[in-house]
C-alpha cells in the first residue's frame, strides 16, 4: 500500500533528508587516497550523533554498518573495512540513512579517489544525469514508470547496464515502502501506480559500465557486477507535490 504524506510529514522527511545530504557532502569530502571505508564509516556515525539522529542502515536486516561503502565494480551493500584502502582512480559510492522524528532518510553520491580514467568519469556523469531525468518525471498524474524509461533510456543510450535486481522505493516512515521503482521498464503494458500528491519516494539509478547483471559476494551482502566492470549509483529522496517534485535530500 502506498503511503500518502501530509505536509507536515513531509516537511520532518525534509528535515531527517537534509541532514543526510549534509552528512554525504561532508563524506565526499573525506575521500582521499589511503583512507580506508571504515573511517568513512566513523565519520558518518560521528556526524549522526552530533545531529541527534540514529543511522538507519545499521542493524537494518543485519547489515553491520552505518554506510554502505561500494568500490568500483562494487554495485551497493558494500561493507566499511579497516583493511579497505582508496586508491587513486578509485570510484566510491556512498549510501547512507538517518532516522529523525520518526521518519528516514536516504541518498547516494558516487565519488572519485583522485584522479579517474575517462570511462569512469563519463558513468559517472551519466549516472548523475539519468537521476535527475527521472526526477524530472515525477509530476502528480504521471506513472511511476515514467520515471524509469527516463532513466532506462538515458543510460542505455550510452551503451551502459541499467541493474535490474536492485531497485528505488518508497520511504516515509519505514525505510522501505511501496512502491518499488525501478530504473527500467519491467512491462510493456503496464505504466505502474499512477503519481499522486503526498508520494515520497527514493530514486537510485545504479548504471553499470557494462552487463547489467550483477552477483552478491559470501560476505553475503556486497553486489558486483557480474563482468566485474564498474558502477555508479545516485540516489535522492523526492516528495511529490501539486508543483511537481520536490528533491529532500539535496544541499546547495
Amino acid at each position: 500500500m502506498i503511503i500518502l504524506k501530509t505536509e507536515e510529514e513531509i516537511e520532518k522527511m525534509r528535515r531527517v533528508n537534509r541532514m543526510v545530504g549534509e552528512i554525504l557532502h561532508i563524506l565526499k569530502n573525506n575521500v582521499k587516497v589511503g583512507i580506508t571505508t571504515e573511517h568513512l564509516n566513523e565519520v558518518a556515525e560521528n556526524e549522526a550523533k552530533k545531529r541527534n539522529a540514529k543511522c538507519a542502515f545499521k542493524g537494518y536486516g543485519g547489515f553491520p554498518k552505518a554506510l554502505c561503502t561500494s568500490v568500483n565494480e562494487e554495485v551497493v551493500h558494500g561493507i566499511p573495512s579497516r583493511k579497505r584502502r582508496l586508491k587513486e582512480g578509485d570510484i566510491i559510492s556512498l549510501d547512507f540513512g538517518l532516522i529523525y522524528d520518526g521518519f528516514y532518510g536516504d541518498s547516494a553520491i558516487t565519488v572519485a579517489v583522485g584522479h579517474i580514467d575517462g570511462e569512469k568519469k563519463k558513468l559517472m556523469e551519466v549516472t548523475k544525469e539519468s537521476l535527475y531525468r527521472g526526477i524530472s518525471q515525477a509530476h502528480p498524474g504521471n506513472y511511476l514508470y515514467d520515471i524509469s524509461q527516463a532513466v532506462q533510456e538515458y543510460a542505455e543510450g550510452f551503451g551502459y547496464g541499467v541493474v535490474r535486481d536492485y531497485v528505488g522505493h518508497g520511504i516515509g516512515r519505514n525505510l522501505h515502502e511501496d512502491p518499488q521503482v525501478p530504473n527500467y521498464v519491467p512491462s510493456a503494458t503496464d505504466r505502474g501506480p499512477m503519481l499522486k500528491v503526498g508520494m515520497t519516494i527514493a530514486i537510485e539509478p545504479m548504471i553499470n559500465a557494462g552487463t547489467w547483471r550483477t552477483k552478491t559476494l559470501k560476505d553475503g551482502w556486497t553486489v558486483i557486477t557480474l563482468d566485474k566492470k564498474p558502477s555508479a549509483h545516485f540516489e535522492h529522496t523526492i516528495a511529490i507535490t501539486e508543483s511537481g517534485p520536490v528533491i529532500l535530500s539535496e544541499v546547495n
